[in-house]
């Protein structure tokens, strides 16, 4: 039989980069127009915060599973590809939107199309590059989340401001039709690679999920991710907001600026986090965990400060450090994910994971924002202190990851061998 041929691992790595840049502006298009929506519909803090949250991310979890449980049967690219024209189309829609009903069923839409990226992108990722390589591409891959959020809050607020709402998402629901198609075009599926040791049977689904709930490193870490997430989460989405209503500034300069400055030192905290990630990895895979643990605190503490700056100047200047140590604390547990999970159902226990840090981050960090600002006031305020009682669960996350970075060989060799 002849080998199915591969593609060049970094032009994977750019099309995925591709695919993600889309994903996330999708997501943060809306918090960068939360002001021309409330004010169309008459919205309160805690609608926005439902869409943001909860309408996004029951489907998108509830899809995630059977569409990665799929790529561990199926091609990798394909679910990628098609997810991202569908998670377009529901962006195009989103511009539809009459009220609150429709705006609510045309996120939960991009929720069902932006499930079939993240574990089949990573998989075929860990597919291509091995262990020790694996940090820089998975930095190289989260630039995407800052490109995606200086895009989405910044560029939404500025195409608003010259044509309307709508018209950004009908530019980027179709700008990504085009990277869907693009992307099952060029890349190819490696073959998979079952271990020696281990059977080459699918593992039933209930019994890979008693594995891996005894499984200590899996679990601490999916804890860790998601309380880390839910603090961060909440801050990049109600940040641009948090800024237009702190320093009385136009929207669209409030928000260009938390997106560019934030985006862009997020973005160099990412590569920087991916190369030492790697570097340290060398010595032990446990050091990409300790790392994030200790990048987690550090920038939960610094995020705290900004949301109670008064100086428009010194929040931009605190972005620096926020951006640089929160920006890829991430890396370092998903590169370790991947290596103490096995091929044979790496797409489906890292949907698992995500399925739990995605509802412990995205549906439950924006609502309870914002439901807590409603409640103190719906004003400036208001959502300073809601981001204050959310943003410290950031320091409970750092604790947890430390603790599991001292079980990730032990809990590799027995995942290896179910």
């Amino acid at each position: 039989m002849t080998a199915i041929k591969t593609t060049n691992p970094w032009i994977v790595l750019a099309m995925l980069l591709l695919v993600s840049i889309v994903n996330f502006a999708d997501r943060f298009l809306l918090t960068g127009l939360i002001g021309p929506i409330k004010a169309e519909f008459g919205l309160g803090d805690g609608m926005i915060g439902l869409l943001m949250g909860p309408a996004f991310v029951v489907l998108y979890v509830v899809a995630g599973i059977p569409l990665a449980r799929l790529a561990d049967r199926w091609s990798r690219k394909m679910i990628i590809a098609i997810g991202c024209v569908t998670w377009s189309l529901a962006t195009i829609a989103t511009g539809m939107a009459q009220g609150e009903v429709s705006l609510a069923i045309a996120r939960a839409a991009v929720g069902i199309g932006e499930a079939s990226f993240a574990a089949p992108a990573y998989s075929l990722l860990a597919a291509y590059f091995k262990p020790e390589r694996r940090g820089l591409a998975f930095g190289l891959l989260g630039v995407a989340t800052y490109v995606g959020q200086i895009i989405g809050q910044a560029g939404g607020p500025a195409i608003a401001e010259m044509h309307d709402w709508r018209f950004a998402f009908y530019l980027l629901g179709s700008i990504g039709i085009g990277v869907g198609i693009l992307m099952a075009l060029v890349v190819r599926d490696p073959a998979r690679v079952v271990s020696e040791t281990a059977s080459a049977v699918t593992i039933p689904m209930t019994a890979l999920i008693g594995i891996l709930s005894r499984n200590a490193s899996f679990v601490l870490m999916m804890f860790a991710f998601g309380l880390g997430a839910l603090s961060g989460i909440a801050f990049g989405y109600w940040g641009p907001e948090l800024f237009t209503r702190n320093y009385g500034l136009d929207p669209v300069v409030a928000k260009t600026a938390f997106a560019v400055n934030f985006g862009l030192a997020g973005l160099m905290g990412m590569l920087c986090f991916g190369a030492v990630s790697d570097r340290f990895a060398k010595r032990d895979m446990a050091w990409p965990v300790r790392l994030s643990a200790l990048a987690l605190g550090s920038a939960t503490l610094v995020i705290l400060a900004v949301t109670w700056s008064n100086s428009f100047a010194l929040a931009k200047w605190l972005a620096i450090p926020a951006g640089l140590m929160g920006g890829g604390w991430s890396v370092g547990i998903y590169a370790t994910l991947q290596y103490i999970l096995p091929d044979r159902f790496r797409a489906t226990a890292t949907a698992l994971f995500l399925a739990i840090t995605t509802l412990l981050s995205y549906f439950l960090g924006p609502w309870i924002t914002g439901l807590l600002s409603q409640s103190f006031g719906d004003g400036t305020d208001s959502l300073k202190l809601a981001l204050t009682v959310v943003i410290p669960i950031g320091f409970i996350a750092s604790v947890i990851a430390m603790i599991a970075s001292r079980r990730i060989e032990k809990d590799r060799a027995l995942l290896e061998h179910q």
